[in-house]
């Protein structure tokens, strides 16, 4: 079996520097670290870029996504290393750039650099190779003995090894001495073809009382073309005193597209429910549901890179976000 190592930087490749931890280990040292994954597969190498996560951007997405699906053509799967700060970005954008292919493509990374003695790199790229002999079609994140599945991650912890866990969805599946415990692996379906193109020009605002609706002056002066908004609870946006609402109709009858989520990790906006979250939903506003905000924005900039073909995705799930 042959499994392509994509490396793009973070953690996991950082080593120490007089300005702080910075990546500089290749995919090569990086298996000489890991020596035991030589083992599970045949391993073919390509070092994408090296960088920091935080300056891993939807240009990078796109390239990433381009090394992927060139090494879906020869390899029975595929491995990326990346920073674990934007790393349920970069799955969630490629989750839906790749999303007819029926082979796995597995992120992973690390708390601690690879060299670190305590680091919790080894086992997560044996995990992740494991993952990735499975056969099994998808982008997943395995980190600390969970498979996630791509556009339901979420880092939640900065330091602890448990950084990543899944969000409205059950996890993908589970580690343990006996091999990988499938859960709920993702049922991909239709003919594959990448489909790379992002627009960037996408806001995210959360919500606070007391918002200003000049905000949404400002999306529109520098030239956004969506805004993902976190709202309260189901979805309530104010429009007493400091009228958001109307400013939202302003934004829709420039072509502004928004996405409404709800600021609660768990569980789905609704806005049906209220009075305040049936005043915004119309052909421009749509609701996020129970997607994470990481798979709303890269969901949004992905459907405005080809909004005439990718536009029915507002309300349809593309491959399980939603």
């Amino acid at each position: 079996m042959k499994i392509a190592l994509l490396t793009t930087g973070g953690t996991i490749a950082s080593q120490p520097t007089a300005r702080g931890l910075a990546p500089a280990m290749d995919a090569q040292a990086l298996l000489e670290r890991a020596s035991g994954v030589r083992d599970m597969a045949e391993i073919v190498v390509e070092n994408v870029f090296s960088l920091d996560s935080s300056n891993i951007q939807p240009e990078e997405w796109c390239v990433l996504a381009r090394a992927a699906d060139r090494a879906l053509r020869y390899a029975d799967g595929v491995v990326i290393t990346h920073g674990t700060d934007t790393m349920a970005y970069s799955a969630a954008a490629l989750s839906y750039m790749l999303s007819g292919q029926v082979k796995p493509v597995i992120f992973t990374g690390s708390q601690l650099p690879i060299a670190h003695p305590l680091s919790d790199a080894p086992a997560n790229l044996a995990e992740a190779f494991l993952a990735a002999t499975s056969g099994v079609s998808g982008v997943y994140i395995a980190f600390n003995r969970k498979l996630i599945h791509g556009a339901r991650a979420v880092k939640l912890r900065t330091t602890s090894f448990d950084a990543f866990d899944t969000v409205n969805a059950p996890l993908s599946g589970v580690f343990d001495a006996d091999g990988l415990h499938w859960i709920a692996p993702q049922a991909r379906s239709g003919a594959y073809r990448l489909l790379d193109g992002v627009d960037e020009r996408v806001f995210l605002l959360k919500l606070v009382p007391g918002t200003s609706p000049d905000v949404f002056d400002y999306i529109l002066q520098a030239g956004y073309r969506g805004v993902v908004i976190e709202a309260f609870g189901l979805g309530g946006i104010h429009y007493i005193r400091r009228n958001l609402v109307e400013k939202l109709r302003e934004l829709e009858a420039h072509g502004v597209i928004c996405l409404v989520t709800t600021q609660c990790l768990y569980e789905r906006a609704d806005f049906s429910v209220y009075e305040v979250g049936r005043n915004i939903l119309s052909e421009h506003v749509f609701s996020g549901r129970d997607m994470t905000t990481e798979a709303a924005v890269a969901k949004l900039m992905w459907m405005l890179g080809d909004w005439e073909a990718r536009g029915r995705f507002a309300q349809e799930s593309v491959c399980g976000e939603i």
